[in-house]
């Protein structure tokens, strides 16, 4: 059953008059009902082509952590094929919040890992909610330096809204393993793509998404704090996170202006949840287009594009 967003209602309310009158038809089989369900139809794409072409950086926010929206097991499950998982971090424990391992993209030899949110109740708590812990980091770290020694690219998708901020995870160096993962990224000898799939938070992010190339979902987002966050920082009321997410420039679109990411990868009218496959397609042609354009590259060319790309990050400002 289709999930709609707050800002969606009058979509929402044609989409369902739409429904009525087919189960109408399927009863009565009256005449004329096609058209008017033809009618119907037509107005509420033209409603959700207008509603999505002017989304604000709050509805955006919303649309990024759509529950329907595809995750990183659906994306890997549609552009992985032979995919084999590896657990553990070989010092503490196994998280699941982040999922990694080795498989072939189109027919190529890859290192994929990714933030998995859980798409039901029970897959949610076992993934936590997306939020990796420092074994899912060191796990992350173990992964690319397999990728690197044997040379494959490394494919992330990023959908996290942060690391897990809680005791234990301090306790047992988040700060640490967030930082070496990060630096694991940078010294890749291998070429390696990271995309903005939902969103993009904090360290959490950016601990698997320091990339030669940087992709972003057209709807997803990609900040330093999430806007509840900044928005009890700055103003101690977290009610005002639309204003918050207004000024903090979080969308692929500004984004890309900025040179923080490199592409914007478009989504089905709708969002990436209307047609998660429509979705994932262009993700693989936006992922296999950064990848040609990284394949000339030898090792020490690549950490030098890597570290040149991120230094520059605000000196065009």
């Amino acid at each position: 059953m289709r999930s709609y967003l707050d800002f969606e209602k009058p979509v929402a309310e044609l989409e369902a008059k739409v429904e009525e009158l087919r189960a109408l038809g399927e009863r009565s089989q009256a005449v004329g009902i096609a058209d008017d369900v033809a009618r119907l139809e037509a107005k509420a794409a033209a409603a959700l082509k207008d509603l999505y072409a002017n989304l604000t950086p709050w509805q955006k926010t919303q649309v990024a952590r759509h529950p329907q929206r595809p995750h990183f097991v659906d994306y890997c499950a549609g552009l992985i094929t032979e995919f084999t998982p590896l657990a553990g971090d070989r010092a503490f424990g196994e998280d699941e919040a982040i999922v990694g391992g080795f498989g072939r993209f189109r027919g190529e030899p890859v290192c994929v890992i990714g933030h998995e949110k859980g798409a039901t109740t029970e897959a949610r708590i076992r993934h936590n909610f997306g939020m990796a812990k420092p074994e899912g980091y060191r796990k992350a770290v173990r992964l690319m330096e397999l990728a690197d020694r044997f040379e494959l690219p490394v494919i992330s998708f990023v959908d996290t809204a942060g690391a897990y901020p809680g005791i234990e995870a301090e306790e047992r160096g988040q700060a640490e393993a967030i930082a070496r993962s990060t630096e694991a990224c940078l010294a890749l000898g291998a070429p390696n793509v990271a995309v903005i799939i939902g969103e993009g938070g904090s360290g959490g992010a950016i601990a698997i998404a320091t990339a030669n190339k940087v992709l972003m979902l057209e709807h997803a987002i990609y900040s330093v704090i999430s806007p509840e966050g900044a928005a009890s920082i700055l103003w101690r009321d977290s009610t005002r996170a639309q204003d918050a997410a207004t000024s903090m420039k979080i969308t692929a679109q500004d984004l890309l202006k900025l040179g923080i990411i490199d592409a914007v990868v478009p989504e089905p009218v709708g969002g990436a949840h209307r047609d998660p496959q429509a979705a994932i397609a262009a993700t693989g042609e936006a992922i296999a287009h950064a990848l040609a354009e990284l394949g000339n590259m030898g090792p020490s060319e690549l950490r030098s594009h890597r570290a040149d790309k991120f230094l520059e990050i605000g000196r065009k400002l």
